[in-house]
């Protein structure tokens, strides 16, 4: 069963890499995937695996017990409420944006944007989600964006070199904030990252992937965009809203997005607990700011309609993918693939900034969550080891190599209809051009500074 669960996991994770053609749902398959590993984790002999020993321990104690109870009660209830903290924390924070959208609070910064020369715009654009990832997340920061550009940019191919920064700018945003990527969040809760370590290490290497590429097509874009003909002013649920209003949710979102750090700073509780005090706190108040509307009015805005329209779906696929993955790091695979990765021939630290590089680059083919998961279960650093650092910055900003390899990419794809052969011609080289410097800037200031 040991090594059948690699071949379960090589086929799963195939169907989900291939999730277009078969025209299933990566998170039907995410799922399955995950109940898999564990069936056939439950089904092993314990005496082959590195958990013998405890179960023997376990067995001792309790002689009536057998291996699948033991697993129930202990590995397995372990692991799945720590892959329920980055759920929660994610669900939290997902929903705190969704109210802050809906309520027109995005507004305050786009409304502010007027010039069309291609130049100027293009840096505006990439740092204005740079930033905004780096609160928010770099999925719904990219769908925030494309909706801007679709208000600034008439010219469909005008538009997509800026949805490729988007892109670019989005993932590496995220990659230097402890909230602004699922990976880089799964590093924080999971206590190999502090969020000060983490923006002072990989701000500046993050910042450097996304200016190597707009310094290039700052030299090809000439001319200015053409604006849309209409405009649209937004839903009848926005209108109604006062430009007070819109304000106060912004700042409340935001605010409690950027508490999340302070709150486990001060509290040392986890923070999801802060991502969902947060939320509560902002629901109450947009309850108490709807109360003398009709039952009509508030089905766009109020909270319980805005939970609906989660996207539920990547929280499942993340629940699948994580819950395999810990599986083989409970039942010892991924030990065995770090201690084969450890016989590289090269000294450390060359050795592990070559392993999170290829890293880095897999993540442009293949999902960065399962790889960063399977990291943590291969390798114990103490907090803040360099390799925890450059390992969310490389996985972060690998994905933007190939327009599938980040959700945030698959997002704009899905939006815009990017043509991935386009992308790759456009957009690619650009992606990998900034990631390499990054990674350079990220081993130089290590080796010169810290």
């Amino acid at each position: 069963m040991f090594y059948l669960m690699i071949v379960v996991f090589v086929v799963g994770y195939a169907c989900i890499a291939l999730e277009h053609p078969l025209r299933v749902n990566k998170s039907a398959t995410a799922l399955i995937l995950g109940t898999l590993m564990w069936v056939c984790f439950a089904l092993g002999d314990p005496s082959t695996m590195p958990v013998f020993d405890a179960f023997q321990n376990h067995l001792s104690a309790n002689p009536d017990s057998n291996f699948a109870s033991w697993l129930t009660h202990g590995p397995l209830l372990e692991r799945l409420g720590e892959v329920a903290e980055i759920l929660f924390f994610l669900l939290g924070a997902m929903t705190i944006v969704e109210i802050v959208d809906t309520h027109g609070g995005f507004r305050i910064i786009t409304d502010k944007i007027a010039t069309t020369k291609k130049t100027t715009l293009l840096w505006i654009i990439g740092f204005l989600t740079f930033f905004m990832s780096a609160v928010l997340d770099n999925l719904t920061t990219s769908i925030v964006m494309i909706a801007l550009l679709r208000k600034l940019i008439g010219d469909r191919h005008d538009r997509w070199f800026y949805a490729g920064i988007v892109i670019l700018a989005a993932n590496a945003g995220g990659a230097w904030s402890p909230i602004g990527d699922v990976t880089t969040i799964m590093l924080w809760i999971g206590g190999k990252i502090s969020a000060g370590n983490i923006i002072l290490m990989t701000f500046i290497p993050s910042l450097v992937s996304i200016v190597v590429p707009m310094l290039f097509l700052s030299f090809t874009m000439k001319g200015h965009v053409t604006r849309p003909e209409t405009v649209a002013t937004g839903s009848s649920e926005e209108i109604a809203l006062s430009k007070f209003q819109r304000k106060l949710v912004f700042f409340l979102g935001v605010g409690a997005l950027l508490f999340v750090p302070v709150f486990k700073t001060i509290t040392h509780l986890p923070p999801y607990l802060g991502m969902l005090g947060g939320l509560g706190v902002l629901w109450v108040i947009t309850e108490i700011m709807h109360r003398n509307r009709s039952e009509r009015e508030c089905n766009h805005v109020a909270v319980a309609a805005i939970l609906k329209r989660i996207d539920t779906p990547s929280i499942l696929f993340f629940l699948g993918i994580l819950m395999a993955v810990a599986a083989m790091q409970t039942c010892g695979q991924l030990e065995m693939l770090s201690q084969s990765m450890d016989k590289i021939p090269v000294e450390e630290p060359g050795k592990y900034y070559l392993i999170t590089g290829i890293i880095g680059l897999l993540s442009s083919v293949i999902d960065n969550v399962p790889l960063v998961a399977g990291a943590i279960g291969m390798y114990d650093f103490p907090l803040d080891h360099y390799f925890w650092e450059f390992i969310a910055y490389a996985a972060g900003t690998g994905g933007s190599i190939l327009i599938i390899g980040s959700a945030a990419g698959v997002a704009v794809m899905g939006m815009e209809k990017i043509d991935f052969i386009w992308y790759l011609k456009k957009i690619s080289l650009l992606a990998l051009v900034g990631y390499l410097a990054g990674c350079a800037v990220y081993i130089l200031q290590k080796s010169l500074f810290f």
